[in-house]
């Protein structure tokens, strides 16, 4: 999918939008409803690829998830049973949903190959790879090519007691075993090795388990699971997407008119932040500027970024984002795509080792040009919201990454009055 954005017909974004569910929530829920006895309705369930993966790796270890026929946007999640004994699971680019079902399975017994396609495979499951062999898990990793993590054969049935994992790699291993853990005979413990970055998702996390009769205990030293707990059944409802509100709360600082509906000022997603950001940078008033530089740490809101980059491009002075390195695993290495990205359309951002120095333009637009996705969902998104302030056209390449969270991103962004087309389904009509 090849999208043409015409900003000099379209100009800037004006509607309400409803932001979609929460995939991160999503994933969350579904795993705990399937661990459970018994079944969940899941309301305001996300339509994505990722999501999509998570539900059919709770279904190839025994769970049932089907649409419920009178609410299409709700889930009927009926728990596992039975283990089954063996299983592949596909986890297709979603690097939660590997990294959430490896330690489940293995508390569950199932042994399981375990495969993904896109980046998935290069991204890292050391914490896994160093831990598990100590409790009773065996990883296989014959079939991966070089440098890969995926094709992973796993067997065995994991064992209680102390898990030392340094939480500077990614939240998503630390989640993982907290839903594993009150599976197993014994009590656990999760000792960080290092200060644990996106510390939020870990909170999502423990309040979706509490929802579902799981209790966490939060220590000095990380985390305290008591063993032989049981998840229980919970009807719930997904809240909205603050990492997805973030794109248009940047349009609106950029001079867009957008109302934004379906989110939880109370929620705990560390991307809220970007509501704050965005308030501090002010707004956006054409030739002389008026947004104020930034300065963020985002170790905490990595998915941020590359809006955040976007954001930066406008302001009057030099914007940092610092403690990014995780970005370089994700499904593309972010840093390095949205410099690429964003520089062809006419920025000046330099990229750090671990984050990006932004020279604003000072109340200027951007040109305009040719730019990949790289494949990756937030490369695309926070390329049209630049195209709002670009002189001339912008070309999105692969711009269907944007499936991968937010499939009706650019039916939304046309409804706000975005002159956009895919190109490739014109000419097939033409």
């Amino acid at each position: 999918m090849v999208e043409v954005i015409y900003p000099s017909r379209g100009g800037h974004l004006a509607g309400k939008v409803t932001v979609p569910p929460s995939k991160s929530v999503a994933h969350r829920f579904i795993i705990a409803a399937a661990l459970a006895k018994g079944c969940s309705v899941i309301g305001n369930m996300p339509v994505s690829d990722d999501i999509a993966a998570t539900r059919l790796a709770v279904s190839s270890l025994g769970a049932e998830t089907k649409d419920v026929p009178e609410n299409k946007s709700s889930v009927s999640v009926c728990g596992i049973e039975k283990a089954a004994r063996s299983a592949e699971i596909d986890c297709k680019m979603s690097g939660s949903t590997l990294r959430f079902i490896m330690p489940i399975a293995a508390a569950l017994g199932t042994d399981c190959t375990l495969v993904g396609s896109g980046r998935l495979p290069l991204r890292p499951i050391t914490p896994y790879i160093e831990e598990f062999p100590k409790h009773g898990v065996t990883l296989d990793f014959s079939d991966a090519k070089e440098g890969e993590f995926l094709p992973c054969k796993m067997s065995g049935r994991l064992t209680a007691g102390e898990y030392r994992i340094s939480g500077s790699i990614s939240s998503q291993f630390i989640t993982g075993l907290l839903f594993a853990l009150p599976l197993l005979d014994g009590d656990s413990k999760i000792i960080l090795t290092s200060k644990l970055e996106s510390k939020p998702y870990v909170d999502i996390t423990i309040g979706v388990l509490e929802r579902f009769g799981c209790k966490i205990e939060q220590t000095d030293y990380g985390y305290f699971v008591k063993g032989n707990q049981s998840y229980k059944p919970c009807d719930c409802s997904v809240e909205g997407d603050w990492s997805q509100a973030a794109f248009f709360l940047v349009a609106n600082s950029l001079g867009s008119d957008i109302e934004i509906g379906g989110l939880d000022e109370n929620s705990v997603q560390g991307d809220k932040k970007i509501a704050e950001i965005c308030k501090k940078c002010g707004e956006h008033r054409g030739i002389g500027g008026g947004l104020k530089p930034f300065d963020e740490d985002v170790s905490d809101i990595p998915d941020l970024v590359p809006i955040l980059a976007v954001l930066g491009c406008f302001c009057d002075g030099t914007s940092y984002i610092r403690n990014a390195a995780r970005l370089r695993i994700k499904e593309s290495d972010r840093l390095k795509s949205i410099t690429d990205c964003l520089n062809i359309l006419g920025a000046d951002i330099k990229e750090l080792d671990d984050g990006l120095e932004i020279h604003g333009i000072c109340g200027n637009m951007l040109h305009g040009g040719i730019v990949d996705s790289f494949d990756d969902h937030r490369i695309a998104m926070a390329a049209a919201i630049a195209a709002t302030i670009c002189k001339e056209e912008v070309i999105i390449s692969r711009a269907d990454a944007v499936a991968k969270s937010y499939p009706g991103f650019f039916e939304d962004y046309r409804a706000l009055g975005g002159d956009a087309t895919d190109i490739m389904q014109r000419n097939k009509t033409i």
